[in-house]
């Protein structure tokens, strides 16, 4: 019987625009459009692991606005539970401006919102979590509510995927918990220079694949001319693990469904699927 992925983390209202190249600083250059996209890391990698056919639970916050609403709905239409996710009276829901260049390539500033009111209200959903299920974590919510919701999800006994994005210190018995913490080539420069030993490391290397403990596979190949945006590979890629995971996969199986979701990923625009809000 396959186990439940609980995504505790970050809900974000993208506004997108597309640029010929990323300003340097002090520069001023033209945007062309603007649209209203489903983000944060936490929602993607929640829709990314319901795509892959995990039951999904959706914890966090959103603000007392009309994106916040259309969000909760977007999640439920997508089959994901989202009891867990409180409307905060009197706060604007998590919001990135995010330009993508004509290569691709993407920049983000992130304005938390609601985003940092979670609190002991979310960390309790942990408890209905236990063994064969999945808790997912990322590091655009308190830290202070990500340690807690580790420590709770491995004492019953569920396993704990750490994104450890984007990159903060953490205490190193909350790093050994997660199996496996997920980071970039950058992360992971960051994690090993602070000294804390994860129970397992999977490193993301962008088109050059990734490796979980020393077992590497290859990228799969996105010719050039399909790749439309790159903001979203990253969590579909955990999105995909998690659910890999919760199923029963082993580290192979999950790691080439990882691989092939973010392969997927970078040929829509948007860090979700069909994105609009």
């Amino acid at each position: 019987m396959s186990g439940r992925v609980m995504v505790l983390g970050s809900l974000n209202v993208d506004l997108v625009t597309r640029v010929q190249r990323h300003p340097r600083p002090g520069e001023t250059v033209l945007g062309d459009g603007l649209r209203r996209l489903a983000g944060g890391k936490g929602a993607n990698q929640a829709v990314a692991a319901a795509a892959a056919g995990a039951e999904v639970l959706m914890v966090g916050c959103v603000g007392d606005d009309d994106g916040g609403a259309a969000y909760r709905a977007r999640l439920a239409d997508r089959g994901i539970d989202v009891a867990g996710v409180r409307t905060c009276d009197g706060l604007p829901s998590g919001h990135a401006m995010i330009q993508v260049s004509d290569d691709g390539e993407n920049s983000i500033v992130v304005v938390p919102g609601a985003n940092d009111a979670l609190d002991e209200r979310e960390v309790a959903a942990v408890d209905t979590l236990g063994p064969g299920d999945v808790l997912v974590l990322q590091l655009e919510v308190p830290r202070t509510v990500v340690c807690v919701a580790a420590r709770r999800a491995v004492a019953r006994g569920a396993r704990v995927v750490l994104n450890i994005a984007p990159y903060a210190a953490l205490p190193p018995d909350v790093v050994a918990l997660a199996d496996p913490l997920v980071a970039n080539e950058h992360e992971m420069q960051a994690l090993a220079e602070s000294g804390a030993q994860p129970g397992s490391l999977l490193v993301t290397f962008g088109a050059n694949g990734a490796s979980w403990d020393g077992q590497t596979l290859p990228a799969v190949a996105v010719p050039a001319d399909e790749v439309a945006d790159t903001t979203g590979a990253g969590d579909a890629f955990c999105g995909a693990l998690a659910a890999a995971l919760a199923g029963g996969a082993d580290r192979s199986e999950a790691l080439a469904a990882a691989l092939a979701a973010g392969a997927d990923a970078v040929r829509h625009e948007g860090a979700q699927p069909d994105p609009y809000l």
